[in-house]
């Protein structure tokens, strides 16, 4: 797909100069976006009632593709995005990329663009997003030094691929792992570099990382374990990596995955409450009347968890988007999803719900040595988070179930691979 000028997306050419209305507007074009418009859709929007306005230069699109089909070739523009041309087309929703937020005006519900332009708003969906957290290394300027956010980011980064010898991960949490799988199969000389001890420790268990550790390196994947950056080299060009140990990795490609930033500095003076994002509540309003916030930016109350938390991905995302668009027309309920995310590397695909870090006990099901296992975290015999990878269909459907219904299980039944997981569950007595 070309890169089409933003100005073919003003869909309503009805708009004349001046203040823009509409009765939703969301800011910020990508997944909560591009789901929020469906849903609405679907529940009878009426023509001119939605205003989309992105400070990207593409339609609403998937994310994950970012790092694996899209990124490997296997994807093309077209194919990624949520919803068509048309589809705005089609229903009279006002598209506006290319445009970034100067401010947003909650008290007199209005946003105003950089570029001058003010949007006034019945109801508002901040769907901001999360920018790359930066290196801070010298060199962090060369050229072919990639983080990975956008569908820019990855166009970029595959057409440096293409003529790249050896490239270095930094990070190794779930897109420094996608990334690193990728350009390994494109017969690229990779190598991870971590600060920890064993990969994504974080969250995987030891077994879990031992796992991955032994199956990346026969993949061609070389890890580098608690390790520290002391600079990228090059003239003009990035190669190689320079350790702090003195070692230098071989590098004419680097992407760093090293976390992500809610995107909420536009907000500074909005007035609307920040703490790590917008904080919403259970409805995922903001502190003030007629705004909301949801995916990256949105630090919303886990009523499973009791806790709060701001959640980067897919699932979040599409989620979240669409309740808001159930709440603004009426359908007032709380957000309750079991937090999920999943992934695909080499010929791997796992899933994991829930949240592992209250846990008290980890139970395996399978043989953490082989390609087909999962994992449950318990605690005090709830199951709290599970993980599974090319195992039993019965696993996955279960999963949230438990970790939603707060579900007691007995660890030895679980472990039992000869009786159905159902039967784990521990009965009244």
């Amino acid at each position: 797909m070309r890169a089409i000028p933003y100005q073919e997306f003003d869909l309503r050419r009805e708009w004349k100069e001046g203040m823009k209305s509409t009765k939703y507007v969301i800011v910020g074009g990508g997944m909560v976006a591009g789901y929020a418009a469906k849903e609405l859709v679907n529940r009878g929007l009426k023509s001119g009632e939605l205003a989309i306005v992105s400070s990207e230069n593409a339609l609403p699109y998937e994310r994950p593709p970012l790092s694996k089909g899209f990124l490997a070739g296997k994807d093309t523009e077209a194919s990624i995005l949520i919803n068509s041309l048309e589809f705005y087309h089609n229903h009279g929703i006002h598209v506006k990329l290319g445009m970034a937020i100067e401010s947003v005006d909650a008290k007199h519900k209005r946003v105003r663009t950089h570029s001058g332009e003010d949007f006034a708003f019945d109801s508002l969906l901040l769907a901001t997003g999360a920018r790359a957290r930066s290196m801070d290394y010298p060199g962090r300027e060369l050229r072919d030094v990639f983080y990975l956010r956008s569908l820019e980011d990855s166009r970029n980064l595959r057409a440096s691929a293409a003529t790249a010898k050896a490239a270095v991960v930094i990070g190794g949490g779930f897109i420094g792992m996608e990334v690193a799988a990728v350009l390994a199969q494109k017969d690229i000389q990779t190598t991870m570099i971590i600060r920890d001890d064993r990969v994504w420790s974080r969250f995987f268990t030891p077994e879990m990382s031992t796992f991955f550790e032994r199956y990346y390196s026969t993949h061609g994947v070389r890890l580098v374990k608690e390790a520290s950056i002391a600079a990228l080299e090059g003239k003009g060009t990035v190669h190689p990596v320079l350790l702090v140990d003195g070692r230098r990795i071989p590098s004419d490609l680097v992407v760093a995955g090293i976390g992500a930033i809610p995107n909420t500095e536009l907000l500074a003076k909005s007035g609307i409450a920040l703490d790590n994002g917008v904080v919403v509540n259970e409805y995922l309003e903001a502190s003030e009347p007629g705004v909301c916030a949801a995916g990256d930016a949105a630090n919303y109350p886990d009523l499973i968890f009791e806790k709060r938390r701001r959640v980067e991905h897919w699932d979040n995302a599409i989620s979240q988007g669409q309740h808001w668009a159930g709440i603004v027309l009426g359908d007032r309920q709380p957000f309750i999803h079991v937090p999920y995310f999943f992934s695909d590397v080499f010929n791997l695909s796992y899933e994991f719900w829930g949240d592992s870090s209250g846990a008290t006990q980890t139970v395996v099901r399978g043989d953490t040595n082989a390609s087909a296992f999962s994992v449950w975290w318990l605690k005090k015999n709830q199951v709290v988070a599970a993980f599974t990878m090319n195992h039993r269909e019965e696993e996955r459907e279960i999963a949230p179930e438990w970790i939603r219904n707060k579900q007691t299980v007995s660890p030895q039944r679980l472990t039992d691979q000869t009786r159905s997981i159902r039967e784990a569950v521990q009965r009244p007595s």
